[in-house]
């Protein structure tokens, strides 16, 4: 990801999972402490062109890292973060907090996004895209992202991304491919 990639690295989350652990969304953490750090109340993401608020909450690192931003440390953050939403489902909050905080600390490097709760009826980002697959797969509803990026400094281009999965054997999906096999399962 970080080789190929060149963007963002994160890990994204089921609204559901998201709920079980509370965690907050970034932007309304930041609302809320406005009045203490008036600087907050300034960058509030309202102007988001593709959506209405962003899909960030804490950024975390596990505390078997060092820095924490080594491909190491975040592969580690992230399967263990992924581990943990498992091992939690079913607990409620209290016990699903207590054992997220034996296990993690914010700050850290890797950022979560949370999914929207009706995922694709509701929003259509990578991060609803990734735990709709999941969860027709029935898999833990965590999942990693990162956008490819082009020489250009922009968003790979579709064809130079399908010419990348096929390069290195991987399935290439568009987002309408998964809108609709979500629509169908999900009904």
């Amino acid at each position: 990801m970080r080789q190929d990639g060149g963007g963002l690295i994160f890990l994204m989350v089921s609204n559901q999972a998201a709920q079980t652990l509370q965690l907050p969304f970034l932007a309304d953490l930041f609302s809320s402490v406005g009045t203490q750090y008036p600087v907050l109340k300034e960058l509030v993401p309202n102007d988001i062109p593709y959506d209405t608020k962003s899909s960030f909450s804490l950024y975390i690192n596990h505390r078997n890292t060092f820095t924490g931003i080594t491909d190491n440390d975040r592969s580690l953050t992230m399967k263990q973060f992924a581990a943990l939403v498992e091992k939690t489902k079913n607990l409620d909050s209290h016990a699903a907090i207590t054992a997220f905080g034996k296990e993690f600390r914010s700050p850290g490097h890797v950022p979560i996004c949370v999914a929207a709760s009706r995922l694709l009826h509701e929003r259509k980002g990578h991060t609803e895209l990734g735990i709709s697959l999941l969860e027709m797969a029935g898999l833990i509803p965590v999942g990693s992202g990162c956008e490819i990026m082009g020489n250009h400094g922009k968003a790979l281009p579709k064809e130079d991304a399908r010419t990348y999965a096929k390069h290195h054997n991987l399935i290439f999906l568009e987002g309408k491919e998964i809108i609709k096999a979500w629509t169908q399962w999900s009904q």
